[in-house]
């Protein structure tokens, strides 16, 4: 859903997609943000992703 209002949002806009989709606007913003900055995720998350990788 995060990569559909990505690739359309120049042409609706986020805030009339996210009207239509079962999703709100900040979780958009939030996982976008989460995919450029991934050390603002939870320290419950980096710990699992730590542990996962050994």
């Amino acid at each position: 859903m995060v990569d559909f209002i990505h690739n359309n949002k120049d042409l609706y806009g986020v805030d009339a997609i996210c009207r239509i989709l079962p999703i709100a606007a900040s979780t958009y913003y939030r996982t976008l943000d989460l995919c450029e900055n991934p050390e603002h995720r939870a320290k419950r998350d980096l710990h699992d992703l730590h542990h996962a990788e050994e």
